[in-house]
């Protein structure tokens, strides 16, 4: 029996987390100097980028559980930054938006975001960076 380090794929997936990782720890300030949560900062970036959606197109934009996205929708919008409605589509579903204080606050904290993001990102060429971008995407789920 080889050693996990000898098993490439074994190896990837520990490389990758320990990346993710660290580019998270670095960015981590961009949402938090703002006084959002991670998920909470996804939330008003997906909404603020794709507009109103189902919470569970949500959910699955930003793979959060369902669980722990009911109470950060609740928080939210108790906060004001987002507002929940019916889906005229389906009345067992909401649909969920951004309201102006929530698009003000993403707006505010984008900016920092992304230079983290950018700089976390420095360490690659550009080159780099779009062959990382195709190589992940092999990891897209099949399609039934």
């Amino acid at each position: 029996m080889g050693s996990l380090d000898e098993n490439p794929a074994v190896k990837a997936m520990v490389v990758f987390r320990k990346a993710m990782r660290t580019i998270d720890a670095h960015v981590a300030s961009s949402y938090k100097n703002n006084g959002l949560t991670q998920t909470q900062f996804s939330v008003l970036d997906v909404l603020y980028a794709k507009g109103e959606m189902t919470i569970s197109c949500l959910i699955s934009s930003i793979l959060a559980t369902s669980g722990n996205m009911t109470v950060v929708i609740r928080n939210m919008e108790r906060n004001g930054w987002i507002y929940r409605t019916p889906n005229p589509d389906d009345r067992r579903a909401s649909v969920v938006g951004l309201t102006e204080i929530g698009k003000q606050l993403i707006q505010k904290a984008l900016p920092e975001h992304i230079a983290l993001v950018e700089e976390s990102f420095s360490v690659m060429t550009e080159e780099e960076q779009l062959t990382l971008i195709n190589l992940l995407k092999k990891f897209k789920p099949k399609q039934r």
